[in-house]
């Protein structure tokens, strides 16, 4: 007697086998096809391409090994004994102020990103946002409308600014 085990066993192999027989049988005119289709860029698409450049990676890279200090520094704190409960109910605060920081700044930066098609670097500190671009052109218009999109994320009044870097 065949068991529930063995019978989806049976099952998943005969499906797994069924499509690998249907993938090698194919025609390579339709793999090709398919690819070729893929790489042609018609004139109605537009294909917008955004890399990050070396400065904001390095940005990045500063501030999360500041930040990874910070919090290890926290951790250590956390996990003394001579620490009352008060004192390391105050340190997780602000371990996890720390982490809703890191937070909203990635939010804000995938919100840039898709609304405005920009790579970008954000740091929050207390009221202040800064905000890194790399564009070619400096525009006003554009750093305004950041700036607007960056408040919508802050029910407080924050200190935003924007620099562009070439």
């Amino acid at each position: 007697m065949i068991n529930k085990q063995s019978l989806w066993f049976l099952t998943l192999f005969s499906l797994i086998l069924i499509l690998s027989v249907y993938y090698i049988t194919m025609p390579n005119e339709l793999l090709l096809s398919n690819n070729n289709s893929n790489n042609n860029v018609n004139s109605d698409k537009v294909v917008v391409k955004v890399e990050e450049s070396d400065l904001l990676t390095a940005m990045r890279v500063s501030l999360d090994s500041e930040r990874l200090s910070i919090k290890e520094s926290l951790e250590n704190n956390l996990t003394d004994i001579s620490k009352t409960v008060e004192e390391k109910n105050n340190i997780y605060e602000q371990l996890r102020l720390l982490t809703d920081i890191q937070g909203k700044e990635e939010k804000i930066e995938a919100k840039i990103k898709t609304k405005f098609k920009l790579a970008s670097f954000v740091k929050i500190e207390d009221d202040q946002v800064s905000v890194v671009l790399v564009v070619k052109e400096h525009d006003k218009i554009l750093a305004n409308n950041i700036m607007r999109t960056v408040q919508e994320e802050f029910s407080d009044k924050m200190f935003i600014s924007v620099k562009f870097e070439n």
